[in-house]
């Protein structure tokens, strides 16, 4: 039996955990399921699921050889394109994930000058305050603000944000404007779980990390909404500079403890590793990173 074949029945069982999904994603029947996955686990030597009547899931062995499996492929799918000369004008499907303000305000500007420059092109974007697997949601291209884990991706640094903290000039004249993060006790306080606010915040000073435990008022799972009730009053909101970069060239919020701000977070366009690359992805990147490059709010 083929075994690109049995690789990619495998991958599909391992990402879906069931060879009835797999079925219905292969459009193959069931037992046609079982069978590769059985013969791919004879070639081998070695067994990469483990099943019950109620679960699938991967043997140790099983995991590396999915991640192996996916990248083979990739590069068998990029390899073909190449051939064929698909590289030569970018088209087929690109999906882009992105934070979900930050797609609103800087990567649909780059989707849309890219859709009319590549009519050939279609473009899926994902936009969500969580950090997307591109292997596992299968998408090509991410934005990432914040430090970045070891990863087999490659990564291209467009610019940086603050995370800071803002308030409104009606709060601030009402409640007084802290001096140390140590006073933000005596504040009404406003958290972004999107931006991964928690039960500490961090700070430095005197280049020293300081982590402050704080006890909102208001938890949020929308940055939009922080950023609402901060220019409502309602209190000291943490959030990261691009995000209330026009409230603050308007007034509607200033921000407070400038001087113990983190260390800037960088923003870094991501992408899966290729060995013959794709035009489609190469095009995309080059406009987004012109783009961002240039932007006043990320540098």
């Amino acid at each position: 039996m083929d075994h690109i074949h049995l690789m990619r029945v495998f991958v599909a069982v391992g990402e879906l955990e069931s060879f009835a999904a797999a079925a219905r994603r292969l459009a193959i029947s069931a037992a046609a399921v079982t069978r590769a996955v059985g013969a791919l686990e004879e070639s081998l030597g070695v067994k990469l699921l483990l099943r019950t009547t109620r679960s699938v899931r991967l043997t140790e062995a099983g995991s590396r050889y999915l991640e192996d499996s996916r990248n083979i492929l990739a590069s068998l799918r990029e390899a073909n394109e190449a051939a064929a000369g698909v590289n030569a004008a970018p088209r087929g499907n690109l999906a882009v994930t992105a934070p979900m303000l930050f797609g609103k305000f800087f990567v649909m500007p780059c989707i849309v000058r890219y859709l009319q420059t590549y009519p050939e092109v279609d473009v899926s974007a994902l936009f969500l305050d969580r950090v997307v697997n591109l292997v596992e949601e299968g998408m090509d291209v991410a934005v990432r603000i914040g430090p970045l884990p070891d990863s087999g991706l490659k990564a291209r640094q467009v610019g940086q944000v603050r995370r800071l903290l803002c308030a409104s000039p009606d709060y601030l004249a009402r409640h007084g404007t802290p001096r140390h993060p140590s006073e933000l006790a005596q504040h009404a306080l406003i958290a972004a779980n999107g931006v991964g606010a928690g039960l500490e915040w961090k700070f430095r000073e005197a280049q020293v990390p300081l982590s402050v435990r704080v006890k909102p008022r208001l938890n949020v799972t929308s940055n939009d909404a922080a950023i609402a009730a901060a220019t409502a009053g309602l209190g000291i909101a943490h959030l990261l500079s691009y995000q209330v970069a026009d409230d603050l060239v308007a007034g509607r919020l200033r921000t407070v403890l400038e001087d113990f701000e983190e260390t800037p977070w960088p923003i870094h366009v991501l992408h899966r590793e290729s060995k013959y690359g794709s035009a489609k992805v190469r095009a995309f990147i080059d406009l987004l990173v012109s783009m961002l490059g240039e932007h006043r709010y990320l540098n």
